[in-house]
């Protein structure tokens, strides 16, 4: 009897275990049949090459540079992203990777599962990074720092290394899946608009002049003076005192010289 019921507790403990793990765990991300991959990075947030869930990723770079994508995300959706980076060549020592993920506020999101920041020795010939995102909410607290829909920028480099092997070549490989799409849940609410990083900052407008009204004579005849707050009329007001200092100065001495 006690064995039966340990076998039955021992039953609903493994089932539930299974229930917990989480679908970035069940399903690795793989690329997208016919995607066309990219093998290109941006330097900055604002020159992140755009990429889409399932499109790999492969470009040639040197250690020490800072390497930024952007992809959209949608509410309900789970994103898992994994990068390989290889050592073409021998380094002299070990050296720390990371990748951040940020919205489109450049707020840092939180990874739920993946090596986010791994370290690896001298001999290694690559590292694996990963980060499974956090499920994307239709709406958030404006205090909290939910994932919501819009864009989100990825940002892979070294942040511990030795000097000497600043520059070297490597090999970067990179894909972000889409393990799990719930749709959009059913909180009470919804974002106005995706977060979108203003990309285009500092738009010239091309507005169209207006034409002035025309002035009176009275007017006309005191547009040549200049303004109250002008450094002219300052400037006047003080060559006027410091001539009548002059000529106080001057009256005072010539008296004392008469006596």
């Amino acid at each position: 009897m006690r064995n039966a019921l340990f076998r039955s507790l021992a039953a609903l403990v493994a089932v539930g275990g299974a229930a917990l793990v989480p679908a970035a765990a069940v399903a690795a991300p793989t690329p997208s049949p016919g995607a066309t991959p990219v093998n290109r990075a941006g330097t900055s947030f604002l020159t992140a090459t755009p990429i889409s869930a399932g499109q790999p990723v492969r470009v040639d770079a040197s250690i020490g540079d800072h390497l930024y994508w952007a992809f959209s995300a949608t509410a309900g959706q789970v994103h898992e992203i994994t990068a390989t980076v290889t050592f073409p060549k021998g380094r002299s020592g070990a050296s720390t990777w990371t990748v951040d993920v940020f919205d489109g506020l450049r707020r840092r999101q939180a990874c739920t599962a993946g090596a986010q920041t791994p370290t690896v020795d001298a001999k290694a010939s690559s590292v694996t990074l990963g980060c499974t995102l956090r499920e994307v909410r239709p709406w958030a607290e404006p205090w909290s720092a939910d994932p919501l829909p819009g864009s989100y920028v990825i940002r892979l480099s070294v942040t511990d290394l030795p000097e000497p092997d600043l520059g070297a070549p490597v090999d970067v490989d990179l894909l972000v899946g889409e393990v799990a799409d719930r749709g959009a849940s059913a909180d009470d609410g919804e974002l106005a608009a995706p977060l979108v990083p203003n990309t285009k900052a500092g738009t010239v407008l091309n507005a169209v002049p207006v034409a002035e009204p025309e002035a009176d004579d009275a007017d006309s005849l005191t547009d040549w003076l200049p303004d109250l707050g002008s450094r002219w009329v300052w400037t006047g007001i003080g060559g006027v005192l410091a001539a009548v200092a002059g000529v106080f100065g001057f009256a005072v001495t010539r008296r004392s010289r008469r006596r």
